[in-house]
């Protein structure tokens, strides 16, 4: 695919913009030096509009873009659930699990844990984090978003990944090594402003291209005409899809634990919002964060729709000759994960092309510098000082995080290759994390909400947890892996619960939560923004049912 001069102007100006911002954003004020509440939480600084934007930015990467319309393609629009249930999970998140976390005064999730248990769980669970995002969360997002520029700016034959991942690994460090959350928070809200432009950049010029006649109403019209099976947000069991996406259970069943864990639990999501100057300004960002993500299914899972359309019927469009060719692999199979890229190489014109993929980039690179901002804050705040020096200076604690967070993506830079070629990436992700966020969503809700739940029966919980996401994967029961991620989250819960009243039955955890009803207490703004969203995900729901 040619990638024009002014493409490239473009893009390289996206970069130098970028790294700018971070670092001009997080220089040091006269006679100040950077302290752990400055790289780690942006100063408790961060307003309502910089936590929304910032919240999306950070969530919507390689994932999105290229895994979300690969399942559109072989889905549909019942893929969009993973984003439009989010936006009623960011509700919950803020109303009932935001107060008690900024009330605590913490820095990571983990620390949370020792609060309320112990410390040698939130140790377990800072090394299963640490490991996570390096070799599952920081890999794929280099190697998603290297697999998309190399098939966007080269071939398509792999040659351009490897520079693609040093490349997007090299713009990430550029300023967040440096200059922390608060590099990552600022120079998030000009990525996503650029990631929704140049995603409906993309939507509009397909939507315009695959109809003879062209116009975006007619192609809106066309692929609805043309793909009514793809436009059903709850599947039928006869679907061949209903395995990734079972049915009711997307609204009632295991799609909660994906995204209570996603959202609520999260370190590099949920650590924005504990970095806000109020409670207040951290729920009104989660509300605006929930209103972005009911926009995000237009810009990832539509174009995906679009490029099924075009593959099914390409001699009833304007699509160019070799469509099929495009998305065959050597054995035949399609590469679902194509769709984004090709719509971009194909529909999208020079100067434009330059800005979706800057576009592109922006996802990909905000999320690799929140990891690796969370992963550096783990290591050092529950790791580093805890273990390897407790009386560590704040200057030595900021060098530790930039040196973790260093380590971090050079790591992920070698594994992100060893990843090769997956069917669905996306639901390959959620199907992983899966076998694991079942049990900690279970010691969370019950450590939040239960006061008798103890330390032995959260320990107990979590490790029992993994067995039983195992068990129920047994391909002889035949469940949906978001029944199975269900089934753990109630079994564990009940065995947390049975352990901790059978060691102490009647006395409250001496670190129980107390809660009260003002604990849970909002503003009129968050309210009405909370109904809002509730109307018009009812209205979706029931439209494309």
């Amino acid at each position: 695919m040619e990638f024009s001069t002014v493409d490239i102007v473009v893009f390289v100006s996206y970069c130098l913009l970028i790294v700018g911002i971070g670092l001009y954003v997080s220089r040091d004020q006269k006679g100040h030096e950077k302290n752990a509440e400055d790289y780690f939480l942006a100063s408790k600084s961060l307003p309502w509009w910089a936590i929304g934007a910032s919240l999306i930015a950070a969530n919507i990467s390689a994932e999105q873009f290229i895994g979300m319309s690969g399942s559109g393609f072989a889905v549909g629009l019942a893929i969009a659930s993973y984003e439009w249930m989010a936006a009623l999970t960011l509700l919950i998140v803020g109303k009932y699990f935001l107060p008690v976390f900024i009330e605590k005064g913490i820095y990571t999730i983990p620390e949370f844990v020792e609060k309320r248990f112990s410390k040698n769980l939130k140790t377990i669970l800072a090394v299963f984090w640490i490991a996570l995002f390096i070799f599952v969360n920081l890999s794929t997002v280099l190697f998603l978003g290297a697999k998309a520029l190399d098939t966007i700016m080269g071939s398509g034959d792999g040659s351009l990944m490897l520079y693609a991942i040093v490349g997007l690994a090299f713009i990430a460090a550029a300023y967040s090594l440096y200059g922390g959350l608060s590099a990552v928070a600022w120079t998030d809200v000009v990525q996503v402003i650029l990631l929704v432009i140049g995603g409906l950049i993309t939507t509009v010029a397909a939507l315009n291209r695959v109809t003879p006649d062209g116009g975006i109403l007619n192609g809106l019209s066309h692929i609805y005409a043309s793909a009514e099976s793809k436009f059903h947000m709850i599947l039928t069991r006869d679907n061949p899809e209903f395995a990734n996406l079972p049915g009711i259970a997307v609204l009632i069943g295991g799609m909660w634990v994906a995204n209570l864990y996603y959202w609520g639990f999260n370190q590099y999501i949920i650590q924005r919002t504990l970095a806000a100057k109020s409670l207040k300004e951290a729920q009104r960002g989660i509300a605006f964060a929930a209103f972005l993500k009911m926009i995000i299914p237009l810009i990832v899972v539509i174009p995906g729709i679009i490029a099924f359309v075009m593959y099914t019927q390409p001699n009833g469009t304007a699509v160019i000759e070799g469509v099929n060719a495009a998305f065959t692999k050597a054995d035949g199979s399609i590469n679902f994960d194509k769709a984004y890229p090709w719509l971009i190489s194909v529909f999208v014109t020079p100067g434009f092309k330059g800005l979706v993929v800057a576009a592109l980039a922006a996802a990909i690179v905000s999320s690799l510098a929140s990891m690796l901002n969370s992963t550096a804050t783990i290591f050092t705040m529950d790791i580093y000082k805890p273990y390897i020096n407790t009386q560590a200076s704040e200057k030595e604690t900021v060098n530790v995080g930039r040196i973790a967070a260093a380590s971090s993506l050079i790591i992920a830079c070698f594994t992100a290759p060893l990843l090769g070629n997956i069917p669905q990436a996306f639901q390959h992700i959620q199907e992983y994390t899966g076998l694991v966020s079942p049990g900690i969503l279970a010691v969370f809700i019950m450590g939040l909400f239960w006061k008798k739940a103890t330390n032995k029966g959260a320990i107990i919980g979590v490790i029992s947890s993994i067995i039983v996401a195992f068990l129920l994967k047994t391909p002889a029961l035949g469940l949906p892996f978001m029944d199975q991620m269900f089934y753990t989250l109630i079994l564990s819960m009940v065995v947390i619960a049975g352990v901790s009243l059978s060691s102490s039955p009647d006395a409250d955890d001496p670190k129980g939560i107390k809660l009260t009803n003002k604990t849970f207490e909002t503003d009129s703004v968050f309210n009405i923004s909370a109904y809002i969203i509730l109307i018009l995900l009812a209205f979706l729901y029931a439209f494309f049912w």
